[in-house]
């Protein structure tokens, strides 16, 4: 598999009148084609602030963020942000809109991602007429819909109910994986974690520095739920656990 992203020596301070907090240090990592790759680690650790630097919605301070200009990013945040006054295909067809590139192609191509994925008798249904995981499903096409080779996930279903999590999960990965895009995504749900990424990426509390990456490796990988089921998952689950600072 040839590389999509390359970290080198990510660094972040954020600056104030009275002093200089270093939020990560030294952060560097390597993103293979087709990767699913999680971030763990304590509260306020910096989890968020990195995938908002690889985003663009923040600078970064030192360090190399490498990715070929002909590959896209997509960024699905912790709220699905859908707007209640657009429709779920007006939703969906947002960005396009913003980026000048709703084209007919496209807009198909949307057409086909929500027909793929049952929300074809809802394209002109509104948000506030969804579940929460039908609302995650329209937020995840929006962000397909511009086609981004990486998606990055910020705690995507932290607003979610634990049942209605567990089957989106098995919604979202499948999609990912289906649609053949990679994807790094931040979580403080270590079972999450496990059984949706292919590595899961430990960080130290502040400044996050990487403690350790750990390659998952499960027998008979399957979907999110029937990966909790896999004999090496208590393994996994205990080693992750007592890598992260819990003092924090």
């Amino acid at each position: 598999m040839n590389e999509l992203l390359k970290i080198k020596n990510l660094s972040k301070n954020y600056h104030t009148k009275q002093d200089e907090t270093l939020a990560v240090d030294n952060f560097s990592f390597d993103l293979k084609n087709g990767d699913f790759v999680a971030i763990v680690g304590p509260s306020g650790c910096g989890k968020s602030t990195i995938l908002n630097i690889l985003a663009g919605l923040d600078t970064k301070s030192k360090g190399d963020i490498i990715l070929n200009e002909k590959n896209k990013i997509g960024y699905m945040l912790q709220q699905d942000a859908l707007f209640n006054w657009k429709t779920v295909l007006e939703n969906c067809l947002l960005g396009l809109e913003i980026n000048k590139n709703l084209t007919k192609e496209n807009k198909d191509y949307v057409l086909d991602l929500l027909n793929t994925y049952g929300l074809k008798d809802f394209i002109n249904s509104y948000p506030n007429t969804l579940s929460g995981g039908m609302r995650q499903r329209v937020a995840l096409i929006r962000t397909l819909a511009t086609k981004p080779d990486l998606l990055l996930m910020d705690e995507p279903y932290s607003a979610l109910d634990y049942q209605t999590r567990l089957s989106v999960s098995d919604d979202v990965y499948q999609i990912i994986k289906k649609e053949k895009k990679s994807a790094i995504m931040v979580t403080h749900d270590i079972a999450e974690a496990i059984s949706m990424a292919d590595k899961i990426i430990i960080l130290s509390k502040r400044p996050s520095t990487i403690k350790k990456i750990i390659d998952i490796k499960l027998t008979d990988k399957s979907t999110p739920i029937k990966n909790r089921k896999a004999k090496e998952f208590g393994y996994y689950y205990d080693l992750i656990w007592k890598e992260i600072d819990h003092d924090v």
